[in-house]
């Protein structure tokens, strides 16, 4: 069951807290590249229209873009300068499109105090760029190559990254350790590693009740085979939990570090 933080101090006081429960955990670090492609298109929003129909992702964001455009100019009037917070109250990808299309046809200035409009340009005349995962654009990229120059951009990224990764299979330990981390991880990896480590206990329990039956390795490993998938019921969810033989083989080994049980040769002491 694995945390992602954002920072280092952060991997750092959350093993020691996690340590301080009785929690055994370990830190690591990894650098990565996380490698995206995009498709970029311009055109004016008239041009976009025109091929909408076609790709469904275009029309989709151009959706957006005129509810964006409508949000912004039906209050704004020529003369009048905006801060940049009444324009953008949280991130807001649609409205960054179309004030840079304004801006880019002069009808915006950017000034001290903000952004002054200049005049109320028609929505069909701004020329805009969007941009979209290449997964969204599929077959569809030949064609808009021909008919708006679109672009294929690929985004590098090399960084960082910072895990607390506890090591427990206990389920009172797994949910002390999630009440700690949850103050702490990235909410992606606290999601992953909540279920993680549900599933990890489950199957901790079950190969530990078969193991007082089975004291053969090969006879306990077939046992939990027969029971594959494992399903967890909640009141609105359910669980399955699916795995092979070598993975078990993994797992049986994590049990016995941990000190759950023996395993020597094919023998099995609980």
């Amino acid at each position: 069951m694995r945390f992602e933080v954002l920072t280092k101090d952060d991997m750092n006081a959350l093993s020691r807290e996690l340590s301080r429960a009785g929690i055994m955990n370990k830190t690591r670090e990894e650098t990565r590249a996380e490698i995206e492609h995009y498709v970029v298109i311009r055109g004016t929003y008239a041009e976009l229209v025109e091929i909408a129909s076609s790709v469904p992702a275009i029309g989709e964001e151009l959706e957006a873009v005129k509810l964006a455009y409508d949000e912004l100019i039906e209050d704004w009037k020529p003369g009048e300068t905006k801060e940049l917070g009444t324009l953008f109250e949280e991130p807001d990808l649609p409205k960054l499109s179309v004030v840079s299309a304004l801006i880019e046809a002069n009808a915006i200035e950017e000034t001290e105090g903000g952004f002054l409009l200049r005049e109320k340009l028609p929505l069909d005349t701004l020329t805009l760029e969007l941009r979209f995962p290449v997964e969204e654009i599929g077959e569809e990229l030949e064609e808009l190559e021909e008919e708006l120059s679109a672009t294929l951009v690929t985004e590098y990224t090399l960084e960082k990254h910072y895990y607390a990764e506890v090591l427990e299979v206990e389920r009172e330990l797994i949910e002390t350790a999630l009440e700690i981390a949850e103050s702490y991880a990235t909410e992606e990896s606290y999601v992953e590693a909540m279920f993680d480590g549900i599933a990890r206990s489950v199957l901790a329990e079950k190969i530990l009740e078969l193991a007082e039956k089975y004291r053969r390795k090969n006879e306990l490993i077939e046992a939990i085979m027969e029971l594959e998938p494992i399903t967890v019921e909640g009141r609105n969810e359910r669980i399955n939990i699916y795995y092979d033989e070598d993975a078990i083989e993994d797992f049986l080994k994590t049990l016995q570090t941990l000190g759950y049980l023996k395993v020597k040769g094919n023998r099995i002491w609980v």
